[in-house]
């Protein structure tokens, strides 16, 4: 990302932490470094635990897979920390002086103690049963590697112990299409987890390259 364009950024970050308080968290993410260091700036990290230098999420390991030329920014949704807080989320993504995007501006806002607050006051003025929302989750990058793994078991629908060659191909396949590669040391870990060795992991990986040609 272009030095200008990043302290700009930061002094966005600055700007919206300041106005909306501590419950704020105001991240940007630099796509041209490596996925595990991503986070370039950051204002009220105490709200996922984050701070510069740690890794990239879920939508920006997305963007990194992908290297989509022209994503739509994703406004107002609900995350989920690991220690349970509700956040309300935006992520807008930076373009540089070619068009390409190059970075990725991220807005959470701690909701939980407004949502307690909603939920009480809901309960006093309404006879409807409430309806459950199941947000998306925030993951440091470290924990998105065994998110992913446990997402491809679930597709394929068995045990690592118990799939066959052709469970594994579809399992390692969903992990590449899904950025799981661009982890440090990912690789060492998917293939002691499925049992199998770097060279045949790797292999599976180039069939489906090769299929797509």
């Amino acid at each position: 990302m272009e030095s200008g364009k990043l302290e700009l950024l930061k002094q966005v970050a600055a700007g919206i932490a300041a106005q909306f308080g501590s419950s704020c968290e105001v991240v940007v993410h630099d796509l041209s470094h490596h996925a595990d260091h991503t986070i370039v700036a950051i204002e009220n990290g105490h709200v996922t635990g984050r701070k510069v230098g740690d890794g990239a999420s879920y939508v920006v390991i997305e963007q990194l897979a992908t290297n989509d030329p022209q994503p739509r920014d994703h406004l107002c949704y609900l995350t989920k920390t690991p220690d349970g807080k509700i956040l309300k989320s935006s992520t807008m993504y930076i373009r540089n002086s070619k068009g390409k995007v190059s970075g990725i501006l991220a807005i959470n806002y701690d909701i939980s103690r407004l949502l307690m607050a909603e939920d009480a006051i809901h309960e006093l003025v309404t006879t409807e049963e409430p309806t459950q929302i199941e947000p998306e989750k925030i993951v440091n990058v470290n924990d998105l590697l065994e998110e992913l793994i446990q997402q491809s078991v679930a597709l394929v629908g068995k045990p690592a112990a118990l799939m066959n060659k052709d469970d594994k191909v579809k399992a390692i396949r969903f992990l590449n299409e899904n950025g799981a590669f661009l982890v440090t040391k990912s690789g060492d870990k998917i293939a002691k987890y499925f049992g199998i060795s770097k060279y045949t992991l790797y292999s599976y990986i180039d069939t489906k390259q090769q299929e797509g040609k």
